[in-house]
């Protein structure tokens, strides 16, 4: 009962993170300006679109990868982990910039909380070999 439990929060998180890389993909590929007046920050200069475009296409790969892991945690381990060390990089780039004065909490928004949640939940549900598969 517990391994469903777990195995049913760990795929509604993987499912969760990606859908908001979906929405991140959308927002850095179409709409980077948009989503920049959103969270109160002036349009980035012409050239920034480029990597904004880049990070889309990277966004839309990781939200891929979390829906094949949604299906099977298991068998794609690889991408939670991945997801994992994203979201750390995450969490240290947004503290940097929010401690150094570059932007504010209300900027950064859900970036200095969720990351740490998504990890915490995906490092618990981690799927692990039992002691008879190993065997």
């Amino acid at each position: 009962m517990t391994t469903q439990r777990n195995s049913n929060l760990l795929r509604y998180m993987l499912g969760f993170i990606g859908v908001l890389q979906i929405f991140f993909g959308v927002m850095f590929v179409f709409l980077p300006n948009t989503f920049a007046g959103l969270v109160g920050l002036e349009a980035a200069p012409p050239w920034a679109l480029w990597m904004f475009t880049m990070f889309g296409a990277r966004a839309f790969g990781f939200a891929y990868g979390m829906f094949m892991a949604l299906r099977d945690p298991a068998r794609h381990t690889s991408w939670i982990i991945a997801m994992i060390g994203v979201q750390a990089v995450d969490w240290l780039g947004t503290m940097v910039y929010l401690l150094n004065g570059s932007l504010t909490l209300m900027q950064v928004s859900t970036a200095a909380v969720l990351p740490i949640v998504f990890i915490a939940a995906l490092v618990t549900r981690f799927p692990r070999r039992s002691a008879s598969a190993a065997v």
